[in-house]
């Protein structure tokens, strides 16, 4: 993982959707680098598609954040969904 970059954000948000996403980014990190209670993450993931509504532009916020992290947003809603455990923890970056 790189060290320093940047989280994506829309510069047309409020504050209070700036943080949401921003949550967002950092349990993705969590979830990477030691693991997070599932219930947690879909939480997060829940109150993140209140303010990104758009597949669209979730894929593209997700990629954009993947390519600077190497943290994989699709995958990881898609494991959350599927494993059957209470902790969450992807592997690789």
């Amino acid at each position: 993982m790189e060290e320093s970059y940047s989280y994506p954000l829309d510069l047309d948000w409020s504050q209070a959707e700036m943080v949401v996403v921003m949550e967002m980014w950092q349990v993705l990190e969590d979830v990477y680098e030691k693991g997070v209670d599932k219930v947690t993450f879909l939480s997060v993931y829940k109150k993140f598609k209140t303010v990104v509504k758009s597949i669209g532009e979730e894929r593209q916020l997700g990629k954009d954040f993947e390519a600077a992290s190497g943290y994989s947003l699709y995958r990881t809603v898609q494991e959350a969904k599927k494993t059957p455990g209470t902790i969450l923890k992807m592997k690789g970056a």
